[in-house]
């Protein structure tokens, strides 16, 4: 049930959420996992009727140590498959109680599927009381590594896949090793880096070749932190379409940040508007040109 949180700051361009792809994975998992415990809890219930029933008193000590195992079987597979569901679809720090119990559920359905019949045990007063103390010890090594199973040490939340996403995406951009690209977080980590280089190229004059990362997005409403709807963000705070709003500029991180998700699809008119495109229609043989600011060259 480990709480560890992210040691530095990362460069956050985005918060990470789950494609309807891992979406519809998770849901599946979490699905099968819901019967594997329907079954572990039923098979209990089978258990503490036939514990009532007296069918243990003087044998059937392998028939009980079989309902246990069985309980310890499909307890331990809908455990692991609820935390493979996490992983698709993990929860959020911000929201303590459900992160717990999201990511812990697993110990807490096993404890329920193996209590109160191994509590039964322990409490029978007609049971052989060899066969009880060899059940209820059983029942218990079986509950404890069950649990076990059940507990993630190390549960995955947005905020995480987030800090990852986002040193994924920097590695691309920089062609470092891609150590941070883990599957759940590589795809939309190059969706960010796709946009950042798009960014940059469109941005590229005279004065700087490698392109700008400085972009113009409508501020958030009402001084928030985040925009409650997407926005796009734009080359520079000239275009028609930021015209009489309230602006925001910075890097293309920020405006991710800010809910600013995606480049406008209007890069050729934007570049035009902005100045940028002028590097491209200046003439070769015009060096004269190259040094001003207003009418740079290639």
């Amino acid at each position: 049930m480990s709480d560890d949180k992210p040691a530095a700051e990362v460069d956050v361009t985005k918060a990470w959420a789950a494609t309807q792809d891992q979406k519809g994975s998770a849901k599946k998992l979490r699905i099968y996992a819901a019967l594997a415990w329907a079954v572990a809890i039923g098979t209990e219930i089978a258990g503490i009727v036939m514990l009532k029933q007296h069918r243990f008193d003087h044998g059937n000590l392998a028939l009980l140590i079989g309902i246990l195992l069985v309980i310890a079987v499909f307890a331990i597979a809908g455990s692991l498959m609820w935390k493979a569901a996490n992983r698709h679809d993990p929860a959020t720090r911000a929201d303590a109680f459900r992160f717990f119990v999201q990511n812990q559920l697993g110990a807490i359905i096993t404890l329920v599927a193996f209590l109160p019949l191994v509590v039964l045990i322990f409490m029978d007063k007609d049971m052989d009381p060899k066969n009880k103390k060899i059940a209820g010890g059983v029942g218990v090594v079986l509950a404890l590594v069950a649990t076990m199973f059940g507990i993630d040490f190390k549960p995955p939340s947005t905020e995480q896949y987030t800090q990852d996403m986002n040193q994924c995406a920097a590695q691309i951009k920089a062609k470092q090793p891609t150590t941070a690209c883990s599957p759940e977080v590589a795809s939309q980590a190059q969706d960010i880096a796709r946009d950042s280089a798009a960014v940059a190229d469109a941005t590229k004059d005279a004065e700087h070749p490698a392109g700008l990362d400085v972009v113009y997005w409508i501020a958030p409403e009402n001084g928030a932190k985040k925009a409650t709807t997407p926005h796009v963000f734009h080359l520079c705070d000239k275009v028609s379409t930021l015209r009489s709003k309230t602006i925001n500029h910075g890097s293309v991180t920020e405006a991710y940040a800010e809910n600013a998700t995606r480049i406008t699809m209007q890069i050729a008119m934007e570049r035009g508007q902005c100045g940028f495109a002028a590097a491209k229609a200046a003439s070769p043989a015009a060096p004269a040109k190259a040094a001003s600011p207003a009418a740079p060259a290639t």
